[in-house]
């Protein structure tokens, strides 16, 4: 037996409450066995709506998907469309780029200490 959907649990609690309370509202049952029999009732009927609510559809299985376009139509494009070509990607160093290494802010002092670079 397949799982209750949200709805399902939804649609049912939401009867079973709304149904309970309007029917010991009308009928003005004190007895312990009115309101048995009125709560079985509101369970039937919540039981009732939420095997009712339409269950989510399955894709069938022998469904096509959407055809593939043919080839010439893909390599033409659309009007205004950009084709896109996959290519393996390369790193190329710009020659505009200066490739020297940053200068350290800090030089080490001959004792091993840090001091600020510059005089």
């Amino acid at each position: 037996m397949p799982r209750p959907t949200a709805a399902q649990l939804a649609y049912g609690s939401a009867t079973v409450i709304f149904s309970t309370l309007a029917m010991l509202l009308l009928s003005q049952t004190s007895s312990g066995l009115g309101v048995a029999v009125i709560a079985l009732a509101a369970l039937g009927l919540g039981l009732l709506v939420a095997l009712t609510v339409p269950l989510p559809r399955l894709r069938p299985a022998t469904a096509s998907p959407t055809p593939a376009p043919d080839a010439a139509d893909s390599a033409a494009g659309a009007p205004g469309e950009e084709q896109r070509v996959p290519v393996q990607r390369a790193i190329v160093a710009s020659p505009a780029a200066p490739q020297a290494t940053p200068e350290s802010v800090y030089e080490v002092a001959p004792s091993g200490t840090r001091g600020t670079a510059g005089p």
